[in-house]
């Protein structure tokens, strides 16, 4: 075996039967919707790498603080032989877990699961080439389907990173924790970036730059739809809107058409026709209380056993054990 693999569960086909499935039912709504995880093709993973470097985008940085105050500790408490990311995209912040763990001296295995193939080919090339001697096994696939074909000697330590997991709605949420639960074995772990509750002026702005970077990855889910399903969406007459909602504690990413239009999607069989005003989401992003983030994960069967943040108490880091 080689040190640096790709396993590619997801085929182009697949990707675009997919994606058909996913236009056929959100654009049909009375209120319509994409799922966020169509931002993330080669332009996507690029403009949602420089979303990161922004100066009103606090979460990557407040992250990054606490991974590199705590990455030690982690790969202490945890001794992980396998370290899986979801969703990895560049794998960036993930090099300080990989050097804690190989400093620790217990890794082995690194297992970056990302939808796109561009984005993790490139991941697992630049890692593989940074960290001789580790075995990088790349995984191409969507983490609500195939966590379960992960490879990988236990103990592992499984991150989902970035502040991801508010992209899912409540009962999704908690869905997915139970399925990441479900294919790990009793004392081994779960590392979780959430961001916090805080004022909806710095949320805002963390999701309408100045830049307009996260205007173009907003409209980049209607790139994808034209360039695999053959649709004829024009995706500058689409409006940028970031709305916090009070209610749900979580922000909202939407596309508004100012005009009233038609639009052909060959590839989902449908036209769609959109009134003056009509809005699109594309992403939620909840925010959360550490209280009700150790009640979800209890409801999955995880224990919190350490719970960090940043200086400023932006973002919360939670290192979870699997019980039985």
């Amino acid at each position: 075996m080689t040190e640096s693999e790709l396993d590619v569960h997801r085929s182009a086909t697949e990707i675009a039967e997919a994606l058909r499935a996913d236009v056929r039912a959100g654009l049909s709504a009375p209120r319509k919707w994409l799922p966020s995880k169509w931002f993330y093709d080669a332009r996507g993973s690029e403009l949602f790498e420089e979303i990161t470097a922004l100066p009103e985008y606090y979460p990557t940085r407040a992250e990054r603080e606490v991974l590199a105050r705590e990455a030690g500790s982690i790969a202490r408490i945890t001794g992980a032989h396998t370290l899986v990311e979801l969703g990895s995209g560049s794998s960036e912040k993930t090099r300080l877990l990989l050097d804690g763990l190989r400093a620790h001296g217990s890794l082995r295995t690194f297992v970056p699961l990302d939808v796109s193939e561009s984005a993790l080919a490139q991941a697992v090339e630049a890692i593989g080439a940074e960290y001789p001697g580790l075995d990088v096994r790349g995984v191409v696939g969507d983490f609500t389907e195939h966590l379960g074909l992960l490879p990988g000697e236990p103990p592992r330590l499984v991150a989902f990173l970035g502040g991801t997991l508010g992209n899912f709605l409540p009962a999704e949420r908690g869905k997915f924790l139970r399925s990441v639960r479900d294919v790990l074995a009793p004392g081994e772990w779960f590392l979780l970036g959430t961001d916090l509750v805080k004022d909806p002026g710095t949320l805002v702005r963390a999701y309408d730059d100045s830049a307009g970077v996260t205007a173009e990855f907003n409209r980049n889910v209607l790139r994808v739809v034209n360039e695999v399903l053959g649709a004829d969406f024009d995706p500058d007459a689409f409006e940028h809107v970031a709305h916090w909602d009070a209610d749900n504690e979580w922000i909202e990413m939407r596309l508004r058409t100012p005009e009233a239009v038609r639009v052909s999607i060959p590839g989902a069989g449908m036209e769609v026709s959109f009134e003056a005003g009509e809005d699109i989401r594309t992403e939620i992003s909840a925010k959360f209380r550490r209280e009700g983030l150790v009640a979800e994960l209890a409801d999955a069967g995880f224990e919190v056993r350490q719970w960090w943040t940043d200086a400023q108490g932006r973002f919360g880091v939670s290192l979870a054990r699997a019980i039985s």
